[in-house]
């Protein structure tokens, strides 16, 4: 696989973007990223937790864990 297409060079190259991402018990949050490390830990500002489509809550920053990712889904700007 080129390096540009690895599923980590995509995400580095997101920085700012938003994203919204789905942990493996379904849990959606939805924010900027500011940060992504090697092990696809994201620190999201901005970030709001949905469930089943529904917000829950809204927080200021938070950091997922990269093993609890099921995907990620970068937000095209309209």
């Amino acid at each position: 696989m080129e390096p540009s297409k690895k599923p980590l060079n995509v995400l580095t190259k997101q920085l700012n973007a938003h994203l919204s991402v789905t942990l493996k018990n379904g849990v959606e949050y939805k924010g900027r990223m500011v940060r992504c490390d090697g092990y696809m830990n994201i620190l999201l500002e901005g970030a709001s937790e949905h469930v089943n489509g529904q917000l829950i809550a809204k927080y200021g920053s938070i950091l997922v864990r990269g093993n609890n990712i099921l995907y990620i889904t970068i937000e095209v700007p309209h």
